[in-house]
């Protein structure tokens, strides 16, 4: 029979633990053949905190998981998976209710590819303000100094910020986290 991506709805902040508690009932049930894979779609992100650099692991759809399940001799997802979820801490139900639709495979590749690709590639920060936004510095000896954002690295956590000093523009090179939205 053949196999379909489902999406499921658990605890949000729960999602690692709902994963492995699903992983234990379906072997405790012997259905392993049944749910071949339960996933957890995550991304490697920098982070940059108190000036040092380390990478975290970010919740690519933070409150669902996704599971691969064996469709039954008639095309339907088995009764024992919907008890199983039923069962399981933390874990609600199919994401689409009543009659569950399958992720494409154009949506399975994309998700699981994304999640490959970002943990080969080198991680980059996600900076929350782009080129052009009117910032405050909030630390540093240019305290309380708006400025606009001139060029933003998202490789190294830097941010060049034009700021008027003597009524003349100004680039500053500062870290992202010295500054903020006005």
């Amino acid at each position: 029979m053949p196999k379909q991506w489902y999406v499921i709805r658990v605890q949000s902040n729960r999602e690692e633990m709902a994963s492995t508690a699903l992983r234990r009932n379906v072997e405790a049930g012997g259905l392993e053949e049944v749910v071949t894979n339960v996933m957890v779609p995550t991304q490697q992100v920098a982070e940059i905190r108190n000036g040092k650099r380390r990478q975290v692991e970010k919740k690519l759809y933070p409150g669902y998981i996704l599971i691969e399940v064996e469709m039954g001799e008639d095309g339907e997802i088995p009764d024992a998976v919907s008890f199983l979820l039923k069962e399981t801490e933390g874990v609600g139900d199919f994401v689409g209710g009543g009659e569950p639709a399958p992720l494409s495979n154009e949506e399975v590749s994309r998700l699981i590819g994304h999640a490959e690709e970002e943990q080969e590639e080198e991680p980059t920060l996600e900076i929350e303000f782009k080129e052009g936004d009117m910032v405050e510095i909030k630390e540093g000896p240019f305290h309380d100094m708006k400025g606009h954002v001139e060029e933003v690295n998202a490789t190294t956590g830097r941010v060049k910020v034009v700021i008027n000093v003597f009524n003349r523009p100004t680039p500053v090179d500062l870290n992202y986290w010295q500054v903020e939205l006005t």
